[in-house]
């Protein structure tokens, strides 16, 4: 049996894309192994998945200053060495690494061991964790038409982002249930501001609560400890801190999306066929790459972007009822995407690097 390691952690965005790729890896006949740090929020993802996982060490590698800078190299180190050790043990045809910074030593790793190693960059520009790791990869897959410019040519493929195929299957009816609406007389707009929630889109949001609810059922994806119970009483207005296997269902049901523009989020919405309002998280609080996103799906079509440094309650309030009306314009972007079979491209890359 062919075997693959995977890689990626750190946030969702680093680990979904991996979860879509594994029933075609299954049906291709791998043997799926995933490399993760200890305690990371894919450890648990993953084992839910049924797969094989190892946890080893990882630090962050910054680009500003923190006395953490002084002690995460020898984290990475002592990860790079227990990723080799795993790797003789495995014995993979191929690693497959979806980013951040635990992958790091596993492409490094991958690459002393004569493994071949692919990675996959969602961004429009390479993070610093792959930026360490691509010269050491067979390939680099990529979301966005203008990544390829950022990335050696002999090593660049257009991709897409493998998307979770049971995101397709979803139940409008179970998600009326679970938010509780007592009809689906109203367009329901769903808010999705990340896994951690955004303060920024909730106020905003929650500031023009009475006026949205005068059109819409609403469905507010708010982060952790971002609940308000006091909002609980309002028709047609159902807040949760995250969605499991509910997202399905309420992506089913919705309208209209308000997210950040985190590039796997976005490709969903994409693939989804969802008018969206794009937020992009500020150059201020990162490196700037969801701005990037958000900029790349407006001039494509597929999205309104509002920046948050200059969100108003009444430019909220317009650009949603503007992008409501308008729903099929982006709706017809969108299906003239072209996206191509984003899995089926990653799988045949997989076959074909393979050793």
């Amino acid at each position: 049996m062919k075997k693959i390691i995977m890689t990626g952690g750190g946030t969702a965005g680093h680990v979904t894309p991996n979860i879509a790729l594994m029933p075609a890896l299954k049906e291709a006949g791998y043997d799926i192994s995933y490399i993760g740090s200890y305690a990371g929020m894919e450890k648990g993802l993953i084992e839910a998945q049924g797969i094989k996982y190892y946890g080893i060490s990882s630090g962050k590698l910054r680009r500003y200053f923190d006395w953490k800078n002084f002690t995460d190299p020898f984290k990475v180190l002592k990860g790079f060495f227990q990723a080799i050790h795993l790797i003789r043990k495995i014995k993979p045809n191929i690693v497959f690494s979806k980013g951040g910074f635990v992958s790091v030593p596993v492409v490094l790793a991958a690459k002393i061991c004569h493994v071949p190693a692919i990675i996959h960059e969602s961004d429009i520009t390479p993070g610093l964790a792959n930026r360490i790791a691509i010269p050491r990869a067979k390939k680099v897959c990529c979301n966005f038409p203008e990544t390829m410019k950022y990335l050696p040519k002999d090593k660049a493929v257009l991709t897409g982002s493998p998307i979770r195929q049971e995101l397709f299957g979803g139940s409008p009816e179970k998600a009326l249930k679970y938010c509780n609406f007592p009809n689906h007389d109203k367009p329901v707009l769903l808010i999705v501001g990340g896994s951690s929630g955004s303060r920024i889109i909730n106020e905003a949001v929650r500031n023009v609560l009475p006026e949205l609810l005068e059109k819409f059922n609403i469905i507010h994806l708010c982060g952790k400890g971002n609940l308000k119970p006091e909002l609980d009483s309002l028709t047609g207005y159902s807040q949760f801190e995250y969605a499991n296997k509910e997202l399905t269902d309420m992506f089913a049901l919705c309208d209209i999306v308000i997210s950040r523009a985190g590039a796997n989020s976005i490709c969903e919405l994409l693939a989804l066929r969802k008018p969206n309002i794009l937020i992009p998280l500020s150059a201020a609080a990162s490196r700037g790459d969801q701005i990037l996103n958000a900029k790349s799906f407006k001039k494509q079509g597929f999205s309104v972007v509002l920046e948050e440094e200059t969100l108003t309650d009444k430019l909220l309030l317009d650009t949603v009822k503007d992008t409501f009306e308008n729903r099929d314009k982006y709706i017809k972007a969108m299906e003239n995407s072209g996206q191509v079979d984003s899995i089926g491209t990653v799988i045949s890359l997989i076959e074909e690097t393979a050793k």
